[in-house]
């Protein structure tokens, strides 16, 4: 790593039994906190020195026992939070379907969602905040697969549904940046 460079590790969140309306506070099955050990093994040669999350409940347990290895503390900004995909399930569509068109029409929204414009904006403003804030240093981001490959796109315009679809739960991502926030490489950590 050159001393200009940052490095953000986007970890998408573990496995997490879906619970309607319970978005923020559903944690993690038995198989996702094995998995969040598993990504605290994977990563804690790193020396990673700051950890940032979503502040849903699945996202910051992922990346808790990692933190709190590395003595770190887990800060939370509302911004990183999940891309709200409607106010109610979206009925009318599959959700494969409906997360087909958000990414294909980046303005659209359901009703009472966020087009993926909106919550990328919210999302990278936070990311250049940590770019600027932590440069030259290693960061992980605790996030969820639809806001994380929206973060993406911004930095590589070639990331977008199909990226999404081959995201795992858990997965980690290794991107590394230069002194001007441009994005110089990406890899992919979790098998």
């Amino acid at each position: 790593m050159s001393e200009a460079s940052t490095v953000l590790y986007f970890v998408r969140h573990a496995e997490s039994r879906y619970v309607e309306g319970q978005e923020r506070e559903r944690g993690l099955t038995e198989q996702g906190h094995q998995d969040a050990g598993t990504v605290a093994n994977l990563l804690h040669g790193e020396q990673i020195q700051r950890f940032y999350s979503s502040p849903y409940r699945r996202a910051v347990d992922t990346i808790r026992i990692l933190a709190d290895r590395s003595g770190g503390i887990v800060v939370t900004d509302e911004d990183l939070r999940e891309r709200l995909l409607s106010s109610s399930d979206v009925k009318h569509e599959s959700f494969r379907e409906a997360k087909q068109r958000l990414y294909r029409d980046p303005t659209y929204a359901y009703p009472g969602g966020e087009s993926g414009e909106q919550a990328r904006l919210r999302a990278v403003a936070v990311i250049e905040k940590i770019l600027s804030k932590h440069a030259g240093q290693k960061v992980v981001i605790g996030t969820h697969g639809d806001v994380m490959t929206l973060i993406f796109q911004h930095y590589d315009a070639s990331y977008g549904y199909d990226f999404w679809e081959s995201t795992t739960m858990p997965d980690i991502y290794k991107l590394e940046f230069d002194g001007t926030h441009k994005l110089v490489q990406v890899t992919r950590l979790w098998e």
